[in-house]
This record gives C-alpha cells, structure tokens and sequence, in this order.
C-alpha cells in the first residue's frame, strides 16, 4: 500500500479538528423566569495575570474571586498579586435566564489589535464560550474584522437546577473537559457519582470529548436570608468562602458539614451593627451552656443585608450535647507556580480527612474558632437530579452521521491512485 500523501494528511488532520470541535457539547438549561442563581466558572488562566486582571476578564469582585477559591486575602497588595499561567479557578457568576436558557451575558470584552473572535473564545476565555457563540451574540457579520476597542458580550455557559442536587443545596460548575479527561475522573475529582453527572448532563453515555462544558454539581451551604434582602439565595460551595454585605461579613463552607457559618469579615471598614438585638452576642458568637437536660446553645446568625443594613437574630436551641469549635476551610497562600500533574486536571473539592479542625493562619478567619453547632455532612448521592429531566446536550453527534463524517476522512488520508 502506498504512503499516505503528506498534503493528504495535513487536510485529514484539519478536517478531524474541526470534526471533534463540531461534536463538542454544552448542557443547557431551559428557563422561563428572570430569577438568577449563583453559580461557577471552571477556568485556566492563557497567561500569567494579576488577580484583578482576571476578575477583570469576568467583570467581578477581586476578593469574590479569592475567597470562591479560599485564597487567603489577608496577604499585602493581594489584589495584585501576579497568578501563573495553567492555574484552574473557579470564577463566582451569576446565572440568569436569557431567552428562555440559562446563561451568564454580564461579561463583556474589549478587542485588542492582535485578537480574532477564535483567539477570544479559546486562549482568553478559555473554551468557555466558542467563536461562533461570539459572532451570534454581538450580531458580527464578517468575523474576520474587528475593530480595536470593540465591546463584545460574551455569553457564559452556566446552570441552576434550583440550587439543588438530588434535593441536597447544591452550586453548579461549568468545567470545560480536557484531553486527558474521563467523566469518571471529573465525577471522583468534585465527589459526585457518575450516575449523577450523567444524569445532570443529560448523557446517554460516559464518552466525552475535549471542549465539552460539563455541569458539575458541587455540595453547598444554603442561605435562609429573606427575599428583601440583597443577597438573598446565596450559596456558598463546600471547601470555600463568600463575601458579601459590602466586605463587611463572610461567610464559610464546611470542610465537614453544609451548615453556613458567617462572622465579621477582616476587610471591614465602614459597616452596620452586627450585635444582635437584645444580647451581648456579636455576628458569629455563640454561647454554650451544659444543663441535666441537655446543652443551651445561643448563636448570633446573620441574616442578610436589607436596604444596607445587617440583618442579624439571635437563635437559642437545646441540644443533645454541646458543640466543639468551629471548622473553617483550610486557606492557601495567593499560588505562583502550578504543579505539572494538575495542568489539566480539574481542581478537586475539599477532602473529608477526618484530621480534626482546620486552623487557619490569617486575619480572614481567626485561628482559635468560635463554638457552633453542626450535623453531620451530607454528600450527593446517586439518582436522578433535579432539574436534569428539562436538561439537554447541544450539536449531540448522530450515529449516521458520525459514521458518513468517519469514511470522508479516511477517503481523505488514502491516496487517489493516478
């Protein structure tokens, strides 16, 4: 048989990219209502940026952006400190309802002299969004000019599903998969079954294929807050931090347990009350007290931020026994290198390692804890999640077609004899 023509083969090696990038799917999520949730971003930095250029790039808060990845924002000038190139983040958004679908339109791009829509969507914003997406959403007729400067909305893929998973609190991650991906790898990375992500993500099989955007649920702590107030339906992921209230009050995750824990942040500067009424307690305090009867534990719980005022109540239970210290997520310094085996692995959640309480060293959580009183952590299980039946996977291959498209390209790699 004779070689393969090199020409042949470079056309073969175009036409299979483009092959795979037009099998490539998204999961989407129906929507007939402009109620908005949180939700995340799974993303790679292209270059080496300061943490206020990536925050820039999504058009959120800084501090947001390192407490969503429990980053320690007590270290001086944090907000410019310089990120490396390959590093994963997970970017806090927020998911609305645009046209009867879910998705993020709150980002928006200026055009530099060197950029393509193509070089956009898969360096910049890396593969979470696609040229085509690009072009359909700023109504571009011919791709091949942009002006410098140009303003470009770019449409991020995110999802909902009720802030819940199998009934559990539960915070969606959009996770663009990799070459060296399995769904059964994501699946064990972020603590989910298999059964469940396939379930989320409408899938009828476990292939995935690189470029695919995957929803992955996470386990989160849910708000109670009442609908007047500003950050009503926070969720706060597992192993992670939020901020709210103006940087006045964070807010934390676990790592073994799903009960919110908020307490005066380190950044506040000019803030409300946070005493409760009728009591000495402080926002985060709790007391406790051993009786014959059980344990009386009083806490001091935050309970939203309305018309620009801390909400805090004063919530007195008994207990069967009393509480020990509080846990907080184990904080990490701002990084500056990435490790070679994690360059395109998903960051995983946090470990249950049963090690006893975490203590971080830093002005954003004290290192001593407060008492506080939690239930055992309740992971995902396996089942059918919610909101995964109105779910479905976008450009899903068909076998005829999949087929037809496989002969084209082998006719395209054998030499025509002359």
């Amino acid at each position: 048989m004779p070689n393969p023509n090199p020409k042949h083969l470079f056309h073969a090696t175009l036409f299979l990219s483009i092959l795979l990038q037009a099998l490539s799917k998204s999961t989407i999520e129906p929507c007939s209502n402009s109620d908005s949730c949180n939700a995340l971003l799974g993303y790679t930095l292209y270059t080496d940026l300061k943490v206020s250029e990536v925050a820039s790039l999504f058009q959120i808060d800084p501090i947001a952006l390192l407490t969503a990845n429990a980053i320690d924002i007590s270290y001086p000038d944090v907000e410019h400190h310089i990120l490396p190139s390959k590093l994963f983040l997970k970017v806090p958004i927020s998911c609305s309802c645009v046209d009867g679908i879910r998705k993020s339109v709150a980002t928006h791009y200026k055009t530099r002299p060197s950029d393509t829509l193509s070089s956009i969507a898969d360096a910049v914003y890396a593969g979470l969004v696609s040229s085509d997406q690009l072009r359909e959403a700023n109504s571009i007729s011919d791709p091949s000019v942009l002006d410098v400067g140009q303003n470009l909305v770019v449409p991020l893929p995110c999802t909902c599903f009720n802030g819940s998973d199998n009934s559990l609190p539960a915070i969606y991650l959009s996770y663009v998969v990799r070459p060296v991906d399995t769904l059964a790898a994501v699946a064990a990375r972020y603590f989910t079954t298999l059964t469940d992500l396939m379930n989320v993500n409408a899938m009828g099989s476990t292939a995935i294929n690189d470029g695919d955007i995957l929803a992955v649920p996470i386990p989160a702590c849910a708000s109670n807050f009442p609908k007047s107030a500003s950050d009503f339906g926070m969720l706060v992921p597992n192993g992670s931090y939020a901020i709210t209230a103006g940087h006045c009050v964070q807010c934390s995750c676990g790592p073994k347990n799903l009960d919110l824990y908020c307490m005066p942040a380190s950044l506040a500067v000019s803030c409300s009350s946070m005493q409760c009424r009728g009591s000495n307690l402080m926002l985060g305090n709790v007391t406790v007290q051993q009786t014959s009867g059980g344990c009386n534990v009083t806490a001091c719980n935050y309970d939203g931020i309305v018309n620009g005022s801390i909400v805090t109540t004063l919530s007195p239970s008994l207990q069967p026994q009393c509480p020990g210290l509080q846990e907080f997520p184990p904080l990490v310094a701002p990084p500056t290198t990435v490790a070679r085996d994690t360059v395109f692995a998903p960051a995983p959640a946090p470990l249950f390692d049963g090690d006893g309480p975490a203590s971080p060293k830093s002005s954003l959580v004290p290192s001593t804890g407060l008492p506080g009183g939690f239930s055992p952590a309740n992971g995902p299980i396996s089942g059918i999640s919610s909101g995964a039946s109105a779910a479905c996977s976008l450009v899903k291959p068909f076998p005829a077609l999949t087929y037809a498209l496989v002969l084209l390209l082998v006719k395209l790699m054998i030499p025509v004899a002359l």
